[in-house]
């Protein structure tokens, strides 16, 4: 399998340690302190703490240091990690790159974790941290119509469920979604989840993860069927969602269930992208982060949202 790996990536997957999903390791990887980040001078970072559904939460602000009383749009995004890993400020190097070349303010709720808070914790927090902003939108300096939703991952699931329940609860219009590699089918039973396995490649997510981690996010005594807003994937009715823009690399156990949600999007009459990209693995974006293919796929998503923004503005 190493020889579908795009050659620039190779040596990063070889280098990376075995994902262990077991609960002392998840307990090590969130004890792990986050990577070094560059952090541009140009934009502000502080939190705020807000109402969750069930205890409070910290939302993690990013904005222009150069703002005055300009209203922006603003994008919420949600961190990946299985649902059971992660935390906002691991991501902050690519929401510093959203605040600087789409100009907009980005804000990430803490959201609760597996296997200590299964669904629908994630989920309910994110649609409390989307609520908030709508809510506190003169405040925070935000255009309400504005609004947009990404994130990677199991922070792409979430994106894709919080399309969802935001259209079906009708309180907050949200302008566009970017469910990036997007973790939204707990079936496990696509070609590629079968095909990216621990045994062809054991450094990057794979299926006997995923399957571990929908266990942990849905509770391993789970039974019954499961809801659209815990698994997108099974939603029987995507028309009237916003816009959408979705990635995924091809050696990536998510690539047939991100391009069959993508096919779904555009059979329902929803305005869809999708990009594929030959020889990646799962969150090469951000393990790889220094490559040409992840430059040219985050310049891609980036611009994505920006169309958007400016097509909402009316200068696109």
């Amino acid at each position: 399998m190493k020889d579908t790996v795009l050659k620039e990536l190779q040596p990063i997957l070889n280098a990376a340690p075995v994902i262990d999903m077991a609960l002392e390791g998840v307990e090590a990887a969130r004890s792990a302190p986050p990577a070094p980040v560059e952090h541009s001078a140009e934009v502000r970072i502080f939190t705020r703490t807000i109402r969750g559904p069930e205890c409070p939460l910290t939302m993690r602000i990013y904005e222009p240091v150069s703002r005055t009383e300009e209203t922006l749009p603003a994008l919420l995004w949600s961190h990946g990690g299985g649902y059971a890993l992660g935390k906002p400020e691991y991501e902050d190097g690519i929401c510093e790159r959203f605040v600087l070349e789409a100009r907009c303010v980005v804000l990430q709720a803490d959201y609760r974790l597996a296997p200590e808070h299964v669904y629908p914790a994630a989920i309910e927090d994110s649609y409390a941290g989307l609520k908030w902003i709508a809510d506190n939108a003169v405040e925070l300096k935000i255009d309400r119509s504005r609004i947009a939703i990404a994130g990677p991952s199991a922070g792409g699931g979430l994106t894709a469920a919080l399309a969802l329940m935001a259209r079906d609860r009708g309180e907050v219009p949200v302008l566009f979604q970017m469910p990036l590699y997007p973790m939204v089918d707990d079936r496990n039973d696509t070609p590629s989840c079968y095909e990216i396995n621990m045994k062809s490649m054991p450094k990057a997510w794979n299926r006997e993860n995923n399957i571990t981690a929908w266990k942990m996010y849905l509770g391993s005594d789970f039974s019954g069927e499961v809801p659209p807003y815990a698994a997108p994937a099974r939603a029987e009715d995507l028309t009237g969602l916003p816009p959408a823009y979705l990635c995924v690399g091809q050696q990536d156990p998510f690539r047939d269930e991100t391009i069959d949600y993508a096919a779904r999007l555009a059979r329902a009459g929803v305005s869809v992208e999708l990009h594929l990209y030959p020889g990646c693995f799962h969150g090469f974006d951000f393990i790889a982060n220094r490559t040409e293919v992840c430059e040219r796929c985050r310049v891609e998503y980036i611009a994505a949202l920006n169309r958007a923004f400016e097509r909402a503005a009316g200068r696109g």
